[in-house]
């Protein structure tokens, strides 16, 4: 089935990528850092502005059943221990008929960046892997660097907001019980996690991803019980091979129409 799955994806973007007329980079997507400002801790928080044309779109973290997943190397950096990325919360879309997650018009990016000098200058640079797509999907590839400036402790008001529409925490949306029941199936896992939450919207999709990069998700069926959401999905090696899953990397992130909620971890039942 996995096989089946990603043959059909290899088969689907690449007759988008064939039928694409030439476009030049600005004609799609135009990125920008904004600088920010340190924290008191000694951290600094900048940001990737992506401004998308009229039509196209990027993607989320989990980018859904046909998207491209974003990859961010941040190796050609100076003074940077390490790197998160916020993401704030994104919708649901369709492409050519399968449910995608990401964003339309423009995506402020919040990048949090601990010095491995602390009070020492941070240069940021970066090189990006993104998926754009309109009617046609088209993957991306561009490099950005910029100094960060040193005593800077007023927020950008752009950050700012992009870092307060990111999910809710567990505890923020009141989530109660956690549970996922993991068996085997041919290849892979079967996995059900069903959480106790009340609906934070309409045309609720529960996104589960691992921390093993190497795993591959499918998209969750999801459906609700009262107060109680089940998201049933498998779980399959990249390469096939056998696997171990880490319960306390599981991450349930439940979009809908309204807010929604980043669950960590997921103990069996």
């Amino acid at each position: 089935m996995i096989k089946a799955f990603f043959l059909s994806l290899v088969a689907t973007l690449s007759l988008s990528l064939q039928a694409a007329p030439a476009k030049s980079l600005d004609d799609m997507v135009t990125v920008s850092v904004l600088p920010g400002w340190t924290m008191a801790d000694g951290s600094h928080v900048a940001a990737l502005k992506f401004v998308l044309k009229d039509g196209w779109k990027t993607y989320w973290r989990a980018p859904g059943e046909a998207g491209i997943p974003p990859h961010f190397n941040w190796s050609g950096s100076r003074n940077v221990a390490g790197v998160t990325v916020e993401w704030p919360t994104p919708v649901q879309t369709v492409t050519n008929g399968m449910r995608t997650i990401g964003y339309r018009h423009s995506l402020v990016l919040p990048i949090r960046l601990t010095p491995a000098k602390a009070g020492q200058p941070i240069h940021l640079a970066a090189e990006l892997e993104i998926g754009v797509c309109s009617d046609i999907c088209v993957p991306v590839t561009l490099s950005i660097a910029q100094d960060l400036p040193r005593g800077v402790t007023r927020p950008d008001p752009q950050i700012a907001a992009a870092l307060a529409s990111r999910p809710y925490t567990a505890k923020e949306a009141r989530v109660g019980r956690v549970v996922c029941r993991v068996t085997p199936v041919k290849g892979g896992l079967h996995v059900v996690a069903e959480v106790d939450m009340e609906q934070m919207g309409k045309s609720e999709l529960a996104v589960l991803e691992t921390d093993n990069p190497d795993l591959w998700v499918a998209q969750a069926v999801t459906s609700r019980n009262g107060n109680r959401l089940r998201a049933e999905t498998e779980i399959f090696h990249a390469e096939g091979h056998s696997f171990a899953l880490n319960r306390s990397g599981l991450r349930i992130t439940i979009l809908s129409s309204g807010d929604a909620v980043d669950i960590r971890g997921c103990p069996a039942g």
